[in-house]
């Protein structure tokens, strides 16, 4: 790959990346109400600018670093659920072992949120200082990971926290 400068699509979706790992840090500055509604508007822009990056050619064996500890990963989930309280629940169907259980399956929306911002917080740390072709190599893996796992996390959890919003049976807090 030649050291080609970021698209402006690969900068959009980075600054994304940034927007959204902010707000998932500092989620207990936000009211609930608030929070629900700045990620209603902030993970369809994601998936958007995650589908707008054109295939980026990267290396096979490219191995993209981790930054994200565990233990930060466990802040960020522990304080959206600590936010969402109750609501942090719902029934989920899009899950590989729905076909198999005779039960609903449950899953909790910090966690899936905490799953978006492990790669988003790694792709941001990842280009902060890298040379246009190392950045280009970040978001190729990136995307890659969107196409496989965390699109349809994103996906699921924007079903979670529509329901949350829109739902008057489930929620009593915009009333």
């Amino acid at each position: 790959m030649s050291n080609s400068k970021l698209s402006p699509n690969s900068v959009a979706f980075t600054a994304m990346a940034v927007e959204y790992c902010h707000t998932l840090e500092n989620v207990l500055d936000f009211e609930k109400e608030e929070f629900v509604q700045r990620m209603l508007k902030l993970l369809p822009r994601i998936y958007i600018s995650a589908t707008d990056i054109a295939e980026l050619p990267f290396e096979e064996n490219f191995f993209a670093e981790s930054f994200l500890e565990e233990t930060a990963y466990n802040v960020v989930k522990d304080n959206i659920a600590r936010l969402l309280a109750d609501d942090d629940i719902y029934l989920e169907v899009f899950i590989e072992d729905m076909k198999y259980s005779d039960t609903p399956l449950s899953a909790s929306i910090a966690e899936n949120l905490a799953d978006i911002y492990q790669p988003l917080y790694n792709l941001v740390a990842g280009v902060k200082d890298a040379t246009n072709e190392a950045a280009n190599e970040v978001i190729a893996n990136c995307k890659a990971d969107f196409d496989s796992y965390w699109g349809q996390t994103l996906c699921n959890v924007l079903r979670a926290l529509h329901s949350l919003r829109f739902n008057p049976d489930i929620n009593n807090f915009y009333k």
